[in-house]
């Protein structure tokens, strides 16, 4: 029992010193991920062990005591946490607590995602913002109207059908576009990186300069109304709010808890597109008269709680610092890391993307970092625990040759910040061609991976990515060859073949982008095979006629005949081992609804990411482009539009939405 009590105690004082961090000194030194797990546990031994429990525990308040810099201010009504759940079962398990107490009411939510960000307390009176409190202990926050004032998405005078006094309650955060420039200037000055936009959010809210604060750019966004508007159902009430001059979640849903799942599992990814942090999906019963009848504990309202997505960012210790060799030799530090869950995923490794970046984090083995996913498919390091920049650690050091073959490194020109192996035969350089040359963005070619690849490069049969391709030529030669290699059964090796086979008529499109053309990429690729029909009609294009293709400008033209130079033989060298891409097929733009338009798009769309939108547009004629001009006849927008869309009005450009673009395509 004394073990258990001492645990309760450590877990305890955990709890007090990471909530001070986190609300007071704004500097967290252990992720949201690995905070929840100790209050959890602390609150489950609580529970299990009551007797044991100090009347003071840290879970009995909703956050920490609020600095001095500013006025404080109580709350009329306590600003409550909400309970967490991380599966299906434990949200049947909430449902399932709460009808018991109000058994004949119905179960319909309203359901948002969960911003990632600080609450805020805004309140009017007489239709004007008279006070913005923070959360603070949740009993008691502090006064930062002046700062409030500077955010553009607070309207300073509600419209003359809003109610004269009313109370909002919403979320404060940073865009991650705003946090990466923030972090970019801190750099320049030398000062401790913003681990992530809720820290950069929160301790820009409490700065005593207003004027600062209107520059930091903050964002708001409303999820509960108190007063006149509170008669009415929580998604109506948001509407409510849209319409006199607050922003609108970009994603909510509505129904019974089934519904209510399938917005959680399409939220899964399509949150990490937005411009902002999100961590969860926030459950609120629809109906007012249950939501006062359930009322609430002295810590959390029984008619709310938020669903937990898996950790995007968490801690680690670096345990080294190591440099992989890219297809044009560019050299990339990568922390080797303790392993540690991030998003479902077990990571070891994570991209520093070059020198300069290992320099601006100040980046040494053995600090404790902060790494997340979010939308990268890649794990990457964001900032130095706060404290950890002051150890006495060993500093990285930048290769004098190249890690691999040991050739000279250097850079291409005085404006490049990457190294580069300037080994022309450097082996690493092949391996990662060879990887691109059948990766999924390519050619496709499944069982071709890093291992293998690093195998066909140390054979000698392999001198160029598509020489791969000629083990078909031979296929018994080809199938024994590739049997003989290290964890290739005779199976993987005919699966292999039967792979490479069908690469011969994919796509031109994708040959071209396979290639490893400098500058060529994927939508590059997909341009050159429309113009081209043939990778002999391409390679017998010069310069002036490349330049004519859309989107090809001189230096793309000149490293694609840079490389036809290098490769005069290769369109009939593919044609003998039976390469013939399939040709894309060819339109009749003129008959395509949005022929002759030329199209933006700006703002946060409901469902679609900015580049799932412009490919649509494109596949219905339009022409894309990025900034508004007398030349644009189209703007797709969503919210949060801006400027782009300010101009597009100004100058009569039609506005649409995405529902408009669905419909059109059909």
């Amino acid at each position: 029992m004394s073990d258990l009590r001492q645990r309760m105690k450590d877990l305890a004082e955990q709890v007090r010193a990471h909530r001070h961090r986190y609300y007071v000194l704004d500097q967290p030194t252990v992720s949201d991920a690995e905070y929840d797990a100790l209050e959890r546990e602390l609150r489950e031994l609580e529970a299990a062990h009551p007797e044991l429990a100090d009347p003071n525990s840290p879970t009995l308040r909703v956050g920490a005591p609020p600095v001095d810099s500013f006025e404080k201010r109580r709350h009329a009504v306590p600003m409550l946490s909400l309970d967490n759940a991380y599966s299906e079962a434990e949200l049947r398990e909430w449902e399932a607590k709460w009808r018991r107490l109000a058994p004949e009411a119905e179960a319909r939510y309203a359901a948002e995602l969960k911003v990632d960000g600080l609450s805020l307390s805004l309140i009017y009176e007489q239709h004007r913002l008279v006070e913005a409190i923070t959360r603070g202990d949740g009993e008691t926050g502090e006064r930062v109207t002046e700062n409030a004032r500077t955010i553009a998405d607070i309207p300073l005078v509600l419209p003359g059908d809003a109610p004269g006094d009313l109370e909002v309650r919403g979320e404060v955060f940073l865009s991650r576009k705003r946090w990466e420039e923030l972090n970019r200037q801190r750099d320049a000055k030398g000062e401790l990186r913003f681990a992530n936009p809720r820290n950069a959010a929160s301790g820009t809210l409490k700065l005593l300069d207003s004027r600062e604060v209107a520059v930091r750019g903050l964002s708001f966004l409303p999820w509960q109304v108190l007063g006149d508007g509170a008669g009415l159902d929580h998604a109506r009430a948001m509407e409510r709010l849209g319409d006199w001059g607050f922003g609108v979640m970009p994603a909510h849903g509505e129904g019974d808890l089934e519904a209510v799942l399938a917005f959680i599992a399409r939220q899964a990814e399509a949150r990490l597109r937005l411009p902002f942090d999100t961590d969860g999906v926030v459950l609120k019963i629809l109906d007012p008269g249950v939501q006062q009848r359930l009322g609430a504990t002295d810590r959390v309202p029984r008619w709310a709680i938020a669903f937990k997505y898996p950790a995007t960012q968490v801690t680690t210790t670096v345990l080294g610092i190591t440099w992989q060799v890219g297809r044009s030799g560019k050299l990339t530090p990568v922390a080797e890391l303790e392993a540690v869950e991030v998003a479902g995923s077990t990571v070891r490794r994570a991209t520093l993307h070059n020198a300069d970046e290992l320099a601006r984090l100040g980046l040494k083995v053995g600090h404790r970092v902060f790494i997340e996913k979010g939308g990268e498919v890649i794990p990457k390091v964001v900032a130095l625990v706060p404290g950890e920049e002051i150890r006495d650690l060993p500093a990285p050091g930048i290769p004098g040759t190249c890690p691999v073959c040991a050739g000279e490194v250097g850079k291409a020109d005085d404006a490049e910040v990457a190294i580069r192996c300037l080994n022309p035969e450097c082996p690493a350089k092949l391996v990662a061609r060879l990887q691109h040359f059948g990766g999924r963005a390519a050619l496709d070619i499944e069982g071709l991976g890093e291992a293998l690849a690093e195998q066909l490069v140390a054979s000698g049969r392999i001198d160029q990515p598509w020489d791969v391709v000629g083990l078909l030529l031979e296929p018994r030669q080809g199938l024994a060859f590739l049997s003989g290699l290290e964890r290739m059964a005779e199976k993987s090796a005919q699966n292999l073949l039967g792979a490479l086979d069908a690469s011969r008529v994919k796509p031109l499109s994708r040959w071209i982008h396979a290639l490893g053309i400098p500058m060529v990429g994927a939508r590059t690729a997909e341009l050159l095979a429309e113009a081209y029909p043939s990778l002999e009609a391409l390679w017998a294009a010069d310069e002036n006629r490349l330049q004519a293709v859309e989107e090809v400008g001189p230096k793309v033209a000149a490293a694609l005949r840079a490389f036809v130079a290098m490769h005069p033989e290769l369109p009939g060298r593919l044609v003998g081992w039976g390469v013939h891409p399939e040709p894309p097929v060819p339109r009749d733009l003129a008959a395509l609804p949005l022929a002759g338009e030329v199209a933006v798009v700006t703002g946060t769309l409901p469902s679609l990411s900015r580049e799932e939108a412009e490919a649509m547009l494109k596949r219905l004629g339009a022409k894309v482009t990025g900034s508004v001009s007398p030349k644009t006849t189209l703007l797709l927008a969503g919210e949060k539009a801006g400027s782009k869309r300010a101009k597009a009005e100004a100058l009569g450009v039609p506005v649409r939405d995405e529902a408009w673009l669905r419909a059109l395509e059909g």
